[in-house]
């Protein structure tokens, strides 16, 4: 199907075609291993994500290399475990379970969902929330709290509702201090290597940011731009993953009518 450009001159479109409000291609699905209390896969463009969770079960000591949240004997422990292939990546990079980035990633998402899971619910338990990263093209922290909300519906976790979570960018670095700079929704790799971009989660359907996480520099005229346009863009992430989530519980009570 031709691009509409009657109003978007070309000039303007992105490199893999989108205009600056358009999301990736979004894939997920739900239950997909059985062995797992609770399981997902989730794409975003070429970002690949697995989550499995296991729990609430019998609370364990925190691992060397897992992030953990909340905690206490009254609620129940968060912990995240990320595990990146090294194929996942342009530069074949292995990664090791001291990795900063990823120990950063895995405390994020685990304060996250410290926050959100009704966690006094199951006190001297422990959630464990395992990501594998298959393929990395740009809004991989995003992804990865995408595939743990999936997950952990899929294991009958109560919360008080969907964590969801997008990135945007800037059309300018921050050397080039152009005002007129303009922001961009969802970032692929080749983006987030040249364009200062930002991590928001928001906590339901509403404006409510739960997970905010910026590591480049960028103006400060920029910063509510690119901050509005992640929190229009979670709605929508929000309203595709609430549909994968209905197909499933469908598919779910179709098979057991029958």
């Amino acid at each position: 199907m031709p691009l509409d450009t009657s109003t978007y001159t070309l000039a303007l479109l992105r490199l893999d075609g989108r205009r600056w409000n358009e999301l990736r291609r979004m894939h997920a699905q739900i239950s997909i291993q059985a062995a797992a209390d609770g399981s997902s896969y989730l794409e975003m463009g070429n970002t690949k994500v697995i989550c499995t969770v296991s729990g609430p079960s019998e609370g364990r000591r925190s691992g060397a290399g897992g992030g953990g949240g909340g905690g206490g004997d009254a609620n129940a422990t968060v912990q995240v475990e990320i595990g990146i292939a090294g194929f996942s990546g342009v530069d074949r990079k292995r990664r090791g379970r001291g990795d900063k980035r990823t120990s950063e990633m895995q405390t994020t998402v685990a304060n996250a969902f410290s926050n959100t899971l009704f966690t006094n619910l199951y006190p001297h338990s422990t959630i464990l929330i395992t990501l594998h990263v298959l393929s990395q093209d740009g809004s991989l922290l995003a992804a990865c709290l995408n595939a743990a909300t999936l997950a952990l519906i899929d294991a009958g976790v109560p919360m008080s509702d969907y964590i969801v979570a997008c990135t945007s960018g800037s059309t300018s670095s921050y050397s080039t201090n152009d005002e007129a700079a303009d922001p961009l929704l969802d970032l692929n790799g080749t983006e987030e290597q040249e364009l200062p971009f930002l991590t928001v989660g928001t906590l339901g359907a509403g404006d409510k940011v739960s997970v905010l996480v910026m590591e480049s520099r960028v103006q400060a005229g920029r910063l509510e731009g690119m901050l509005a346009v992640a929190v229009d863009g979670c709605k929508q992430v929000r309203e595709i993953l609430d549909q994968v989530v209905r197909r499933h519980g469908q598919r779910v009570l179709e098979s057991v009518v029958k």
